[in-house]
Parts: C-alpha cells; structure tokens; sequence
C-alpha cells in the first residue's frame, strides 16, 4: 500500500485530504508543520508528500529541499494559500526546488487525487 505524508497546518484541510486518501487505500501519515514532518519523516513507508508552503515552524519549502535530502526519488506536490502574496510565487520556487505538482488553495480534490494517483503509479512502473 502506497504511503502519503500530508503535511498542512489547517486541521480540516488535514483531515479531510487525509480521509479521501484513506478511501483509495492509501496510507496516510500527517503532520502540522514542517518541523513536525521532518521529524517524523519515514523514508521507507512514504512514497509521496503533499505539503503546504506558508506554515509556522518549518516551510514547506525547506521542507521539499530536505525531503529531497532525505528521499531523492520522492514524489512532492506543494500547495498554497500564498498568504498575502498570492500562491504564485510560492509554488514557482517549490516547483523549482523539485516539487513534481503544484496547487493553489482552493482546489479541485479530483484534480489533486488524480496526480496522486498518477504520481504513485509512475513511481510503482520505476
């Protein structure tokens, strides 16, 4: 069973990303923030990370650079809000960092299962 880090620090983005991943048989670890996420990290039963950018403790951007530290095939698709920036910016520098997919708040749930989906699978066929 594949595995998925969620990493958000909205409890209800959290959850609720957490229960349709858990619906498609996914396993899913999560955490609030970065420093959380590094902590807990599991290289050998995550196989992709969902992280937002903009969190207290630890950015999801230093997050991606160490996930890739960490893990140099894993798979990361970053999200945000963008706080009083918008999303852009963010997620262009996450996407430069190594991010594989990149979403901006709010999304299509459909959108995001589907690049999971084939995120995972690309990663199965390696």
């Amino acid at each position: 069973m594949p595995g998925v880090l969620i990493i958000e620090d909205d409890d209800d983005l959290r959850e609720m990303l957490k229960t349709a991943f858990s619906r498609i048989d996914i396993e899913v670890q999560e955490a609030a923030n970065g420093r959380e996420a590094l902590k807990h990290f599991k290289p050998n039963s995550t196989d992709l990370v969902i992280t937002d950018i903009i969190m207290p403790e630890e950015d999801g951007l230093k997050v991606i650079m160490k996930m890739r530290e960490l893990k140099p095939g894993i798979k990361i698709i970053a999200i945000s809000g963008g706080g009083k920036a918008g999303p852009g910016g963010y997620l262009q520098v996450a996407k430069t960092l190594g991010a594989d997919g990149i979403f901006s708040k709010p999304f299509s749930l459909s959108d995001l299962i589907s690049m999971v989906s084939s995120l995972l699978r690309l990663e199965q066929n390696e």
